[in-house]
């Protein structure tokens, strides 16, 4: 039995099949993203997105959807499935599905009368092409296809409406047609690895709507352009590829391309399998050879804070530490850039953000754990040195060293944390002046470069560090640790304490080097437990504070004041179940282990095999948000690695 497949009363049901989406990615920034019935419930669904650096820095759907029609004694039956105003779907081809499978590739089993259609999809790797084989698994008499191509040639964020600048000009090339809606765009190429015939018979498709988009508050609903169609004979037996590129693809070698394609993927044939699947999707890899992290998908970038985070899960945790250090060569470029008041050369955003320093310390901390100090000290001791050189001498423009040890930041007019929703311009958690996972960061930083520096032969650097360090603990313990057990989430003395219980704290007892004592860490890890703890991972606020707002529902103000306010984060869950596995070491193992559960439970719904960016704070805790999320599979990669080696102790 196949771990991510679904029978024909799921398929055919779309309330349940809606729902769910499958991502397929080329590592180099484009996409394919849609439902698993092949119908479109978002603006950023499409068959072939690919960025388009000449126009802007957005992803853009340039072919939507490509409908197949069964034609069978002159009987059309149009495996096609859109979703169009006033509740109406139409062709309706989800009635013929019979099963899915995507353990390996996406694959489809339609069944039309006497006709079983098989069709599989795979993206092929740093190129911009999207290829789907059609297999005629049986049929009883003459069969041919048609295929219908649904273009769009707009950005992700946009919609298009029929109008008369786009351009209806085509070309033929081999075994298919080249096209280009708009100026600027590049051509897109849809070719067969078989002859056929193209027919010539432009239209708009009106009034294509988009459910998820509707329940988010935004416009929902376009006109997409479909040129014509193809249509080809088949034969028992027979398979077909198409091919949609924005380069010409040699039509004779498609099959073969698509069987070397197919070859490279790994299963998806079990949790872990899936989540090193998902963490693949996240590398970018640019013309330049630069490698990236996106943040997420389909709508997030690579930013900076997310890049550290995610990286050691993303890479070291799957025994890819080559990927590691070709990531962190392009983000120290930039942070350096950064640190020296230059601007960037890499497309890595957030940069300037105060804990995105302390944030590639852990990173860099996690990789000496993988591969060793000596070759740490090798490749990064300069990068660590001069960080905590940039911050001791007051050189970021928000970061500030107090006399106390420890580190302050302004944010009261901006985001300036993780917890980064504005509402009318302002942040909704306006966290600042003391922050307590940035004062947990730079402890741990300050003791972890003391002890590469005692190693590098730099006594003095070392016990200065150190010194620094013991003068954070103490300051630490006195601003942070409450009557309550509890850590204050920021302390701002130019506002009143706020008292609320929020996650951030886990850090300062997750940590390798922690400023707390080990009953400071125990009381801290139990109030997470008893009031941030879901299925989920932990709760960004606690039920018992106020404001409390678990449901990320609604249109984009509503979803931003409950982004921070009680939502679950599962990267945060897995610092809590390091944190556990330091405290309660082997007794806290079949707990974790447990917890595991919640995650898995996600590998077949919203996006299939991945993890969404956050979920319900409150049963039955849905996924919400981007629907692959890099901190989040990074975290739970990484909490899989963490049990593998308690269990092998």
């Amino acid at each position: 039995m196949s771990y991510l497949r679904f029978e024909k009363a799921l398929m055919t049901n779309l309330e349940e099949s809606l729902p769910r989406e499958l991502l397929r990615t080329n590592r180099s920034g484009a996409y394919s993203c849609s439902t698993i019935v092949d119908c479109n419930t978002r603006k950023y669904h499409g068959l072939l997105v690919v960025p388009v650096p000449e126009l802007d820095d957005e992803n853009h759907v340039l072919l939507s959807s490509l409908d197949a029609t069964v034609v069978q004694h002159g009987a059309e039956f149009n495996l096609g499935l859109h979703k169009y105003q006033g509740n109406n779907y139409s062709p309706k081809g989800h009635k013929y599905i019979r099963e899915f499978d995507c353990d390996k590739v996406p694959t489809t089993l339609y069944r039309v009368g006497g006709v079983v259609l098989k069709k599989e999809v795979v993206f092929q790797h740093y190129e911009d092409r999207i290829l789907i084989r059609y297999t005629l698994v049986d049929a009883h008499s003459a069969t041919i296809l048609r295929f219908r191509p649904f273009l769009a040639f707009r950005s992700v964020r946009q919609f298009t409406h029929e109008n008369s600048t786009a351009s209806r000009d085509y070309s033929l090339v081999d075994n298919g047609i080249r096209t280009c809606m708009y100026a600027g765009y590049p051509d897109l190429y849809m070719q067969f690895s078989k002859s056929n015939e193209f027919v010539f018979h432009p239209d708009w498709y009106r009034g294509v709507e988009y459910p998820k988009e509707q329940e988010r508050g935004y416009a929902s609903n376009e006109d997409l352009y479909v040129p014509g169609f193809f249509e080809m004979n088949i034969k028992k037996g027979e398979s077909i590829v198409f091919a949609a590129s924005t380069s010409e693809s040699k039509t004779g070698g498609l099959k073969k391309l698509f069987d070397k394609e197919v070859e490279e993927r790994s299963p998806r044939d079990n949790f872990l399998h899936c989540l090193i699947n998902a963490a693949h999707q996240f590398h970018n890899r640019t013309k330049k050879d630069e490698r990236y992290i996106l943040a997420g998908y389909p709508w997030f970038k690579s930013r900076a804070r997310d890049t550290f985070i995610a990286l050691p899960g993303l890479t070291l945790s799957i025994e890819e530490q080559d990927y590691f250090e070709l990531v962190m060569k392009t983000a120290e470029k930039g942070l350096r850039e950064f640190m020296g008041g230059k601007p960037l050369s890499v497309k890595i955003y957030e940069m300037e953000q105060p804990d995105v320093p302390l944030w590639a310390v852990w990173a860099i901390q996690q990789y000496a754990k993988e591969v060793g100090h000596e070759k740490c000290i090798a490749i990064y001791s300069k990068l660590l040195y001069d960080i905590v050189k940039f911050i001791e001498e007051g050189k970021h423009p928000n970061l500030s060293l107090e006399d106390n040890g420890l580190l302050k930041t302004d944010g009261r007019d901006r985001a300036v944390t993780w917890m980064n929703s504005t509402a009318n311009g302002r942040p909704v958690v306006p966290r600042s002046g003391y922050i307590v996972e940035f004062n947990a960061l730079w402890y741990n930083a300050l003791k972890f470069i003391a002890s590469i520096a005692v190693e590098d032969d730099k006594a003095d650097m070392s016990e200065h560090l150190e010194t620094l360090a013991e003068k954070c603990r103490a300051s630490f313990v006195s601003t942070f640790v409450n009557e309550y057990g509890y850590l204050f989430d920021y302390v701002d003395e130019r506002v009143t304490t706020d008292w609320s219980v929020r996650p951030n704290m886990i850090f300062a007892v997750a940590l390798d080097y922690s400023p707390l004592s080990q009953t400071q860490r125990k009381d801290v890890l139990d109030i997470c437990t008893k009031e941030l703890l879901s299925p989920k991972g932990l709760r960004s606020l606690s039920p018992k504070s106020s404001g409390y707002n678990p449901m990320y529902v609604g249109p984009q103000t509503q979803r931003d004041y409950a982004y921070h306010q009680g939502t679950a984060w599962p990267w945060l869950g897995g610092f809590y179940m390091e944190a556990c596995l330091k405290i309660y070491k082997r007794t806290s193992l079949s707990f974790v282990e447990r917890q595991m559960v919640g995650y898995e439970d996600e590998m077949f719904n919203l996006c299939l095999g991945t993890i969404p960016e956050l979920f319900d704070g409150n049963p039955p805790f849905k996924g919400r948000g981007a629907i692959s999320f890099a901190i989040n599979v990074a975290e739970i990669l990484r909490t899989l690695e963490l049990l593998e080696k308690f269990n092998f102790k």
